[in-house]
């Protein structure tokens, strides 16, 4: 406890009205009562009232009795209060923090403070309660009796509990890719609209499929309670691409994530997110509650807890390797023990250290939050030192970026660090592959969540900082063993996407006979070569012709839009399933990109749009994760919005009355521009604005796009001198991307 220990229990006592439970996102006032303790609280001594860093419940304001979050402080006997609200005036975790001093006056023993935290007594709907679930959601409090500045945390503090509201959309996943006749099972849920999974979805539900299944149950019942549940023993029997749909009264609810159905396979698909934390260093709920949400309500089969390592003390990493132990089962579910560390940037950055077995020594990258400093000879506080520390260890590591970023160009050891992380709830970095190309590092693309809401591996982003809705990374392995994931994320066989779950399959297939790899020679370790007519995901290879053909096969949920085949950064070919004859009265308005690198990276799109001429029908948000950030129809001619990125992208699908009339006038505090409807086609119409890829895209679409597999062959030209890395970047219309991790070909001279 970082706080002062001295007499707590003379430090009074704090109790909150209403108790119970509330809804996720929903208002209420909230009454706060500290009754002072013995020593009371001396003239300019003062009472924190702090919240986690994950926390998203509204912000305290003080100005406007009738807006959100309004609140109210005052003593029961008169003393003048200076009150402040500041998210970073406390230690973490607990930073945000509601600041009351006592400026003129003291409190005696029994006088009060009293804090209404959304205050509705002059209008005010009251205050925003966080939008994911927390069972304790605590106002921790502390006191400064003395006027020393050093506080001293109440024995207990109040709290609340914070559940899921109704659902109000439906989630059924398959596995992506399954083998005819043998069996797999259906995972499913209803989400309220912040995305919890919802403890009210009950109800009696019906299954039908595209493809001969045995076992498939006509129905199945949801019960009260029940967050989610699975139904196992499904054998497919025909090979395609699998769909089951799920039926409430006779409605579709829920379309299952595609599922390839085939006769042979070499490896299986395996769902992971490699990166979450939870109460113990900056998340939401405990450790073994992330674990089960994972494996039992997102229905992951892979997953690693990842805290930041100057949070874990020894007894939380103890814990976390004997939970990790008692969860991990090979053919059911992998968790891997490990850590972030959390290196200032300018030591490297941050780094996702993964360890095959448990009881390995933790290399922090400090103590700044940990007392016992009995271990300190074990730090790294570099991510070169960090690297030397790992040279013989079993263990895969990849970069990350967060709050810090990981800088690849300061420190990277090929031998450890296999691939990097470019999306999470903290968006979307294809920045940190392109620093990876440029210094000949070969890498894989993973994507992960570094969830703090407690929703590992179905993380949405809520109403906080978090600009992004957490990604997925498929791994492609021979089984589900430790060893056997470590074996294809040490060989880059996965890819990446930025939340949905779609099966993708790429190959490159040679002319003539190439060289295949059995790791990356410029490790300088000892490497072996085999003769190949084709390469699968994350090969090295070495070739003597000019071209390759690049096949890539996806299945998707939501429609394709797009599909880039690039080289390195170079966008070879963008292949779409309809052409210019195609294009109907629907346009697209997407904007996306980031500031800079570090923290500060949000950019505000706040904006608007106006048509001459012409009316808009049926705007639709795209990546709005954020409820907060809405998209209005004012009138039939204007359309308002407020919306951010943080490296990926949102935007408006709409449609227009008349296909070509009129002027589009876009407006945002970055971009503001005039386009003629006609001359809205096919290729986008882009407008920059510096920073990192923040621009504006508007382009046509078709009416109405089904397309939702696509399985093609592309003759993709080579780089002489220097690398190529063939990959693809598919864009859905539903406002994801999945990434291949490269294949990278060495053109002999």
């Amino acid at each position: 406890m970082p706080h002062s220990q001295y007499a707590r229990h003379l430090m009074g006592s704090a109790t909150i009205t209403p108790t119970g439970e509330f809804e996720a996102g929903s208002f209420g006032c909230f009454t706060l009562t500290y009754t002072a303790g013995y020593f009371g609280i001396d003239d300019t001594g003062s009472l924190k009232i702090v919240h986690r860093f994950a926390s998203d419940m509204g912000k305290p304001q003080f100005d406007d009795p009738k807006g959100w979050n309004y609140t109210t402080v005052e003593a029961s006997n008169g003393a003048i209060l200076q009150i402040e609200y500041d998210g970073k005036r406390n230690i973490r975790p607990w930073d945000k923090t509601l600041f009351i001093r006592v400026v003129r006056g003291y409190l005696e023993e029994g006088d009060q403070i009293v804090v209404r935290f959304g205050d509705t007594r002059q209008g005010s709907p009251g205050m925003r309660v966080q939008t994911f679930h927390e069972p304790s959601f605590e106002f921790r409090v502390l006191v400064d009796a003395f006027a020393t500045y050093h506080y001293v945390e109440l024995e207990s503090s109040p709290t609340i509990s914070v559940i899921a509201g109704p659902p109000v959309a439906y989630k059924a996943l398959l596995p992506s890719l399954a083998k005819q006749g043998e069996p797999i099972r259906l995972g499913f849920k209803g989400e309220d609209k912040w995305g919890n999974p919802s403890h009210r979805a009950a109800g009696n539900y019906n299954l039908r499929a595209n493809l001969a299944v045995t076992g498939l149950p006509e129905s199945f019942s949801m019960k009260d309670g029940e967050y989610a549940t699975a139904i196992d023993g499904l054998t497919p029997v025909e090979e395609g691409d699998l769909e089951i749909q799920v039926l409430l009264n006779g409605v579709v609810v829920a379309r299952s994530t595609p599922c390839r159905v085939v006769s042979q396979l070499q490896r299986r698909h395996y769902w992971a997110d490699l990166h979450g934390q939870s109460e113990e260093t900056i998340g939401t709920n405990s450790a073994e509650d992330l674990i089960t949400f994972a494996r039992d309500r997102a229905f992951l089969d892979v997953m690693s807890h990842q805290g930041n390592d100057f949070q874990i003390t020894t007894e939380f990493w103890e814990h976390l390797n004997t939970l990790t132990a008692k969860y991990n089962e090979d053919g059911r579910f992998i968790i891997f023990p490990g850590y972030e560390w959390s290196g200032n940037t300018g030591l490297g950055g941050d780094r996702n250290v993964m360890y095959l077995k448990e009881g390995r020594q933790i290399h922090r990258s400090s103590h700044a939050l940990i007392d016992d400093l009995t271990d300190i000879d074990s730090d790294c506080n570099s991510a070169a030192q960090l690297f030397d520390a790992l040279s013989d260890e079993e263990v895969v590591v990849f970069a990350h970026i967060g709050g810090r970023y990981a800088d690849i160009t300061l420190s990277h050891d090929a031998r450890i660090e296999r691939s990097v992380e470019i999306h999470s709830d903290w968006g979307t970095f294809e920045w940190l592959l392109e620093d990876a190309f440029k210094l000949g590092y070969r890498v894989g693309i993973l994507a992960n969540s570094d969830g703090h809401k407690g929703r590992h591996g179905a993380s949405h982003p809520g109403a906080s900082l978090f600009g992004a809705y957490g990604g997925l990374s498929c791994l492609i392995a021979d089984e589900l063993t430790r060893s056997s994931i470590a074996e294809c994320l040490r060989q880059r066989r996965h890819y990446a996407t930025t939340g949905c779950r779609a099966y993708l399959d790429v190959k490159a297939h040679f002319d003539t006979p190439a060289s295949q790899w059995s790791d990356d020679p410029k490790m300088g370790l000892p490497v072996t070569q085999r003769t190949v007519n084709s390469a699968d995901m994350g090969s090295i290879l070495s070739y003597d012709g000019d071209t390759v053909e690049f096949e890539f096969d996806v299945a998707t949920h939501g429609a394709i839009e797009s599909i880039e085949i690039r080289n390195l950064m170079e966008v070879v070919t963008t292949i779409r399933p309809y052409g210019q004859a195609d294009l109907g009265n629907r346009i697209r308005m997407i904007w996306e990109g980031s500031g800079y690198r570090g923290r500060g990276r949000q950019t505000v799109w706040d904006g608007d749009a106006t048509l001459e001429d012409n009316t808009f029908i049926d705007p639709r948000p795209i990546n709005f994760w954020n409820l907060d950030k809405t998209l209005d129809q004012l009138t039939p001619e204007h359309l308002q919005w407020k919306s951010l990125t943080t490296g990926g992208f949102s935007g408006i699908d709409v449609k227009l009355k008349d296909a070509q009339a009129g002027v589009l006038k876009v407006k945002t505090p970055l971009i503001d521009v005039a386009v003629s409807v006609k001359e809205i086609g096919l290729e986008p119409i882009v407008h920059e604005n510096g920073g990192i890829k923040r621009r504006l895209h508007i382009y046509r679409l078709p009416n109405e796009n089904k397309v939702t597999h696509i399985r093609q062959r592309v003759r993709v030209p080579l780089h002489t001198g220097k690398d190529n890395a063939i990959y693809v970047r598919v864009t859905t219309e539903d406002g994801f991307f999945i990434y291949s991790s490269p294949i990278y070909i060495e053109k002999n001279k």
